[in-house]
């Protein structure tokens, strides 16, 4: 953990709003709805005097790039595949808490992921680490698998030194992202992030983008996993969040049936649930899409009755990749045609090469 000060950081209130308005936030607009506290802590809490900032790190034992080869399997991201996260950091920072307070009158407010707090400007200029090319935050000691947590309080604490930039002319990170989602090196355009597709993103994802995904079913680690800061890493010795080794290369077909409540069940204490059912089995079918194996068309082929047009429009797409054309078009008249959602009907026309507008006839 390190201390710094609320007006550490005054370069935000220029660069947050100049995010925003490159539209890089996609549609987290959370992130507008409260910016004035984002970029000034004062306006979040006036009696704020000092921020401690805690990181712990989660890094994973072997490398979670290995699983994109395995194509029959789902990649999900090493924080993940633990408990949730927020339970147990914000656990840590109330225990602090409570010893601060308990030493005069002090107060306290404990914040992880749950109001307008930019951890990791915050952490940067409290000496944590540094924000990296890829925008994460990067400790020489804690390589980038970082959770954060921050505390406010009215107590004037001795600040600690800011951490200085050692990227140096590495480019690691932007240059393995899939989807080419860095413009710049330190700007992150969400839009185009595979974490936040498959987990912000409420809607069906652009088919510009799930070529590109493969077999990610939640979130990317490919930016964090290449930083050659990661060999320094100290690994947290936090039981409670030991990754789960049914999460580390689940089979896609584990996951392609699932309804509400056995979803819930399967992912209870992960961070997975927050996200619902309906945008998870989309990734799913997006994932069994780029498999290439046809033997998981049976599972997209029962997608298609999904009570969700998030799902079954994704199965759609899954099977325009994994059967043959009189197959699908067999399918379509079978089930397309009844089809009421308009964005499931247009990607029936997407898989099958037809004019919108039409009843499925091929087009010229």
């Amino acid at each position: 953990m390190r201390v710094t000060r609320p007006d550490a950081v005054p370069e935000l209130r220029e660069r947050l709003p100049a995010w925003l308005d490159a539209g890089h936030h996609g549609s987290m607009d959370w992130m507008r709805e409260r910016a004035d506290q984002r970029a000034d802590p004062a306006t979040l809490w006036s009696g704020v005097r000092s921020i401690i900032v805690l990181g712990m790190n989660y890094g994973p034992e072997v490398d979670p790039r290995v699983v994109l080869g395995q194509r029959d399997r789902g990649a999900i991201a090493a924080y993940a595949q633990r408990r949730d996260y927020h339970e147990v950091v914000k656990g840590k920072l109330k225990e602090l808490g409570g010893y601060l307070s308990a030493k005069g009158d002090v107060r306290v407010k404990v914040f992880v992921d749950t109001a307008p707090v930019m951890e990791k400007p915050l952490a940067a200029a409290a000496g944590l680490g540094w924000q990296g090319k890829h925008t994460v935050l990067i400790s020489r000691e804690a390589g980038n698998w970082l959770l954060l947590g921050a505390i406010y309080t009215s107590a004037d604490l001795v600040p600690d030194a800011p951490e200085a930039d050692h990227c140096g002319s590495c480019r690691r990170c932007l240059d393995i992202c899939p989807t080419d989602a860095f413009p710049a090196p330190y700007r992150l355009d969400a839009r185009r992030c595979i974490a936040y597709l498959t987990i912000e993103h409420a809607g069906p994802i652009a088919p510009e983008f799930r070529s590109a995904i493969g077999n990610r079913i939640f979130g990317c680690d490919d930016c964090l996993a290449v930083c050659p800061w990661n060999k320094f890493a100290v690994r947290a010795g936090e039981g409670r969040m030991a990754a789960q080794a049914d999460l580390a290369a689940p089979p896609l077909a584990e996951f392609a049936r699932l309804d509400d409540a056995a979803f819930r069940t399967r992912f209870a204490g992960t961070p997975i649930k927050r996200t619902g059912r309906d945008r998870f089995l989309r990734n799913v079918f997006i994932a069994i899409g780029n498999s290439g194996d046809a033997a998981l068309a049976g599972l997209a082929e029962d997608g298609l009755s999904d009570s969700a047009a998030l799902v079954r429009g994704m199965a759609v797409w899954a099977l325009g990749r994994l059967v043959p054309p009189a197959r699908l078009r067999t399918l379509f008249n079978a089930r397309g045609l009844g089809e009421t959602d308009a964005a499931v009907r247009a990607e029936w026309h997407l898989a099958l090469g037809v004019t919108p507008g039409t009843t499925g006839q091929p087009s010229s």
